[in-house]
């Protein structure tokens, strides 16, 4: 379906954070109490929801990113990234009371782990007012995506309005907290990894972990496994798969849980199935772990696509 602003491309609301991630690559992670050192140091555009809009945008949709930056020069210089990307910030508000998002990110030289702290920001003005100024940009919407760096009130004011208006949301509830039973019963699709929906749960085994989220109400739940790709399964249907990663050589995961999520929303907007949405993300998302930095390493369309 065309968009009202002439584009046939997808079009994808992102609301979330934004953070400028500072990167240290480790030649390995430090234990608790413990220095480090020798690691190159690098800053990349960060923030799980800035990081998503990118992805997005580089996998053929049209982005508009709802988020707060705060007045300093992190804040400004993200704000550019993505006006550079062509993703629409009329929604991305700059602030006063609190400074833009920073993450402090450590990457393991070897393996390509890594440790990430982010600290609070601008990310937290993100509220509910917010959300509801926004509203022609959900009725614009094909498909809404969103996380938890940002408040409960923002996330329980996404969840009902695309109730409202009927959009499908997809939710990455990291990081991972309690959510009321209501966003469960809101969320079109759950975007997980191995921890965060055990962590969810409360329980060990992921095919059992995954089976919970239908007693709390869930339609969709896909679970990112790292190097072994991803599982999906519909509730509604019975449709359930797995997805295998092709073989690459990691440089950095930073950010390919990000890259799954906004190129898994392009391909729902689209029209794509569920499976052939998580194999798309699950080849970008491999892609993405072979380069540098979360923002900077997404892969683009022509890549994934062929």
């Amino acid at each position: 379906m065309p968009s009202s602003t002439g584009s046939s491309k997808p079009r994808i609301l992102v609301v979330g954070s934004s953070n400028t991630d500072l990167v240290v690559y480790c030649q390995r992670l430090p234990k608790p109490g413990e220095t480090v050192l020798g690691g190159e140091f690098k800053m990349f555009g960060g923030g799980k929801g800035a990081n998503q809009a990118v992805a997005a945008v580089r996998a053929g949709g049209d982005v508009t990113f709802l988020g707060a930056y705060g007045a300093d020069r992190f804040g400004d210089e993200a704000r550019e990234r993505l006006v550079k990307e062509g993703i629409r910030v009329d929604y991305f508000r700059r602030v006063t009371e609190a400074p833009s998002g920073i993450a402090l990110i450590l990457v393991d030289g070897v393996t390509r782990d890594n440790l990430i702290a982010v600290a609070k920001s601008a990310n937290e003005a993100v509220d509910a007012a917010m959300i509801s100024a926004a509203r022609s940009a959900f009725e614009a919407a094909d498909v809404v995506i969103s996380q938890l760096e940002i408040r409960d009130e923002a996330v329980n004011a996404v969840a009902q309005i695309c109730n409202e208006l009927k959009k499908p949301l997809i939710l990455n509830p990291a990081p991972t907290r309690a959510l009321a039973k209501t966003i469960y019963e809101s969320v079109d699709i759950f975007v997980v990894n191995e921890h965060e929906v055990r962590t969810l749960s409360g329980i060990e085994n992921i095919e059992a972990a995954t089976a919970w989220f239908q007693t709390q109400g869930c339609r969709v739940v896909v679970v990112t496994l790292g190097a072994d790709g991803a599982t999906f399964v519909s509730f509604s249907d019975g449709k359930q798969g797995a997805v295998p990663p092709p073989k690459v050589t990691p440089v950095d995961t930073t950010g390919a849980g990000d890259c799954f999520v906004g190129w898994l929303g392009v391909g729902i907007a689209e029209g794509l199935n569920l499976e052939q949405s998580v194999q798309r993300a699950v080849k970008a998302a491999s892609l993405k772990t072979t380069r540098p930095g979360a923002q900077h390493g997404m892969p683009y369309r022509d890549e994934v696509v062929g």
